[in-house]
Order: C-alpha cells, then structure tokens, then sequence
C-alpha cells in the first residue's frame, strides 16, 4: 500500500481538515507524512498600485508558511505518523506540490479540493484539478462532506429561478 504521503495545505478551513483526514489514513494504513506548503511568489504591482512591498509579502509568506507547515507537524507528530514538511515559494502550486511529492518520494499525495465548478472554476483555476492532470503519483482529493450538498442546493436555486 501507500508508505508515504505527500499533504499539502495552503492554509485554508478545508485544508486544515484534509490534514486531519490525512493524518488519520495515514496512520489507519502505518504511512509517514510529509507536510507541505506553497507559498505564492511576489507578483508585480499593477497599475503602480503596491499594496505590500516584496519584503513585506514575503515575510508575510513565510510566516504563512511556517504556521501551516508547524499545524501539520504538530498534528501527524502526536499521530506517530510525521516524517518531515517542507515549503516553497512558487507561481505555480501544482507544479511545487507534485516537484516535492517526486523529490520526498512520496507514492500518494492526498489533497483538499474546494470544488470550484464553472467559471468561477475556470477563472480562479484548481490546483487539484492541476495536479490530477499533470501529476503521475495517486492522487486523493478530500471533498468536504457539506460542499456536494450546497452545490445541488444552488443549482436547485438556479433550476427554481429560471422556472
């Protein structure tokens, strides 16, 4: 079976209870985890408009970081299942995720998806979604149990509007 598994997290509600999910498969099948997260790099100012500096992110990026990377450790080292995390500073998260999932030489990578459909699925993009198309590494996506029941809520909504 799986013996060791990439999680990564990006800091988010869902995220934090993928981890937690993780944490105990992971320990359900005797697999080390290997926390990680991918911080965004400095992007450009548009229009001369700079919110924060590039240091100021990127203090902010790491402390991010450190914060997520410290919640995993410490939940999967009281597990007994934690081997080590990491984190790097990316554009392109799906890319860091599945770059450190062949360098730790994890054989599962077990990841949150948010579950973001149609445009605002196309716009905002899914680094799920990323890294089930480019990734081949097993790949399993934690669902919230809620998100499938306000997905059909919304469209019964949508279905009831247009009737």
């Amino acid at each position: 079976m799986f013996k060791k598994i990439l999680v990564p997290t990006d800091g988010s509600t869902l995220s934090d209870l993928a981890v937690t999910k993780a944490i105990a498969f992971a320990k359900s099948i005797n697999a080390a985890v290997y926390g990680f997260h991918a911080s965004r790099d400095y992007a450009m100012p548009v229009h001369g408009v700079d919110i924060y500096s590039a240091e100021q992110f990127r203090e902010f990026s790491e402390q991010e970081a450190r914060h997520s990377c410290a919640s995993i450790a410490g939940e999967s080292v009281h597990a007994g299942v934690c081997r080590r995390t990491g984190c790097t500073v990316s554009f392109r998260h799906y890319r860091a995720i599945i770059d450190a999932a062949n360098e730790q030489g994890c054989d599962l990578i077990f990841m949150a998806s948010h579950g973001r459909r149609g445009l605002s699925g196309l716009l905002l993009g899914s680094e799920t979604q990323k890294v089930l198309t480019h990734c081949n590494i097993p790949v399993l996506v934690f669902r919230d149990e809620n998100s499938e029941r306000r997905f059909r809520q919304a469209l019964e909504e949508t279905n009831d509007f247009r009737t």
